[in-house]
């Protein structure tokens, strides 16, 4: 999956936006919270950082090329090293997930504003790889 593609997909969450940070860092939010940050557009190879669940953080660090994301691993963050270190199916359904997860503690109201069903913001919801 291509870091363009991968943006489209992000952007095309319900709710999701992009703002730049630190730098050139690509920050995705849902109501104003971080679900997924990329590398600068012009770095290679291209990384991301994401929202995991408590079991698909521990599953996910014990895998190679993907460990605990600096400066949020005891929010469960995790950082993949490159796009491909998953397959782009799963990368996404773990993307959909980390949305879910921040939408899913967004308040009722907030939920609402931004037109979330509650499928869309229920973490236990989201389908997603054990």
């Amino acid at each position: 999956m291509t870091p363009a593609a991968l943006e489209r997909f992000l952007l095309g969450l319900p709710g999701a936006t992009r703002s730049i940070q630190w730098g050139e860092e690509r920050v995705f939010k849902v109501g104003g919270k971080m679900f997924a940050a990329m590398s600068p557009q012009d770095m290679r190879p291209c990384a991301i950082s994401f929202k995991a669940s408590s079991e698909s953080f521990h599953i996910l660090t014990r895998c190679e090329g993907i460990q605990p994301a600096p400066y949020l691993a005891r929010a469960q963050w995790v950082h993949l090293e490159r796009l491909n270190v998953l397959k782009a199916a799963e990368l996404k359904a773990y993307l959909a997930r980390a949305h879910a997860i921040v939408a899913g503690g967004l308040s009722k109201k907030k939920q609402a504003m931004l037109g979330l069903s509650p499928q869309q913001a229920d973490p236990d919801g989201a389908e997603f790889p054990a």
